[in-house]
């Protein structure tokens, strides 16, 4: 049996720049990672099958684990078969790239296993049309997404800081948000700049989340968590990509542990990051 852990992301500010021919955006953001994870359980079998751990999530052909799956038993090929069992621990439509960080690791996976010796820009090129997080996920590093996201100049912009996310408990529909999003071609201020130059307690006044109204006019609980989360003490929040997850930064670990209690109790779906968190990419044989 193979292990591997698959991490979350959120967003550190993300401008809509605009809305392309195709339909979809032109996108500026900033990628950091959370300890949410799901786990990973890889075994050789006779066919191909994938059992997720809750039943709220579909395990058939439109889980992007399968279409990974697919795209390189097509592209690449595959010696054996393999039955993978996953345990879900981050929400989905959640804004925090589950699906896509479980994508990236089923090609990094199956490249292992299969000794196929594909480089990061190669699994890339596999993923192109299953979604835009997946060579953030892929190549494993901080930095701005542009283009669609797919494009990812790496930067260190994990902050060296505490990190709640909360989850809302329900789903955004990502494609309803972009539909409704007015982009803006010339933002304020230079993400790049901000996430770089500027200390995190002014991101407040400088990082916007151009989809963050666009939900926020339908859920006012992403005002409502955004709001507890500043008056528990997070010198920054804002909601992670087109939602509904919402986060909170925070510079002294009681202080976060303490939101952490007080969102744990009031019932809601947390996580917790430590300050310069960096994924675990290690993929495990367990005997």
């Amino acid at each position: 049996m193979w292990i591997a852990n698959s991490y979350g992301k959120i967003n550190l500010g993300l401008h809509v720049l605009e809305r392309l021919p195709t339909g979809y955006h032109a996108i500026e953001t900033g990628f950091c990672f959370i300890e949410w994870n799901d786990r990973f359980e890889v075994l050789p079998s006779p066919e191909y099958s994938l059992k997720i751990s809750t039943d709220s999530i579909p395990a058939g052909e439109e889980n992007l684990i399968t279409k990974a799956y697919r795209a390189f038993h097509k592209y690449v090929g595959l010696r054996q078969n393999y039955s993978f069992s996953v345990h879900k621990k981050i929400p989905a439509g959640a804004g925090l790239g589950g699906g896509s960080s479980n994508a990236a690791l089923t090609f990094r996976i199956l490249n292992k296993l299969e000794k196929a010796g594909l480089t990061e820009d190669e699994l890339i090129d596999l993923s192109r049309d299953l979604g835009a997080d997946i060579p953030f996920f892929i190549k494993g590093k901080t930095g701005i997404g542009t283009g669609l996201g797919h494009f990812v100049e790496p930067l260190p912009i994990q902050p060296d800081a505490w990190i709640l996310s909360v989850y809302p408990g329900f789903e955004s529909s990502t494609a309803e948000v972009y539909q409704n999003c007015i982009p803006n071609p010339q933002p304020d201020f230079s993400l790049k700049k901000v996430l770089l130059e500027e200390e995190i307690g002014e991101w407040q006044y400088l990082l916007q989340n151009d989809l963050e109204p666009v939900v926020t006019a339908r859920h006012e609980m992403i005002g409502n968590v955004k709001d507890q989360l500043i008056d528990f003490g997070a010198i920054y929040a804002a909601m992670s990509g087109s939602g509904s997850t919402v986060f909170g930064i925070f510079e002294q670990d009681f202080v976060a542990i303490q939101a952490y209690e007080s969102f744990h109790k009031l019932g809601f779906s947390t996580n917790l990051t430590r300050p310069g968190f960096l994924p675990d990419y290690g993929i495990y044989r367990k005997d």
